[in-house]
């Protein structure tokens, strides 16, 4: 029986709905399209962000210096990377709504700019029993330690879990682990998804 929902964040609780403020910032600066999220995200120092090697001010710093930006422009450019992202309050809403009968988690690959965004810019972060960030951890998706990590930390075996992640590969890790899973894509019906591996939503 199902007793806890994992979700990820970037791609399903936040996702980038506006793609323009990104796809301006890389025609101003010679980059390919992609490039930025390949810097921020997919380059060496973006995957050391996330492991927890260096913080996100670091990482920023170290991309201002890779593109030669000074540091009003590397903090113009990282608001603008970041500007069309909107948290989805829909979803919020129904993790409240699943809250009340079952236990409800993160998973991310993120940098160490996450908890404070839950917290304190969000403040969505009491929405979740467990938050467990790959920089915290420095492990990361698709690895299966960092499944069977929230899984103690919940209390819960492998098959009692659902995971929610808009990465195909991190759905199949899950799955690897023994988690139930599901593929986040836009325009999902997540409540009949979930409904289908036998969530209740009262």
């Amino acid at each position: 029986m199902i007793q806890a929902i994992i979700f990820d964040v970037g791609g399903v609780l936040l996702r980038t709905e506006d793609r323009a403020p990104r796809q301006q910032w890389e025609a101003r600066l010679g980059l390919e399209p992609g490039g930025a999220e390949a810097l921020v995200f997919n380059s060496e120092m973006g995957q050391s962000a996330q492991r927890g090697d260096i913080t996100e001010p670091e990482l920023w710093r170290w991309i201002g210096s890779h593109l030669n930006l000074s540091l009003e422009e590397t903090a113009a450019f990282r608001q603008g990377f970041w500007a069309g992202d909107k948290l989805d309050w829909e979803l919020v809403a129904l993790i409240r709504q699943l809250k009340t009968q079952y236990q409800t988690a993160i998973i991310s690959n993120y940098a160490s700019n996450l908890r404070p965004e839950l917290t304190k810019q969000f403040k969505i972060a009491n929405v979740f029993d467990e938050i467990i960030i790959s920089c915290e951890e420095k492990i990361m998706k698709p690895g299966s330690e960092i499944f069977h990590r929230a899984l103690a930390r919940l209390g819960r075996k492998p098959e009692e879990a659902i995971f929610i992640d808009d990465f195909l590969h991190n759905v199949e890790a899950a799955q690897n682990v023994g988690l139930a899973a599901i593929h986040f894509q836009p325009g999902i019906d997540l409540p009949q998804a979930l409904e289908k591996l036998g969530v209740s939503l009262g």
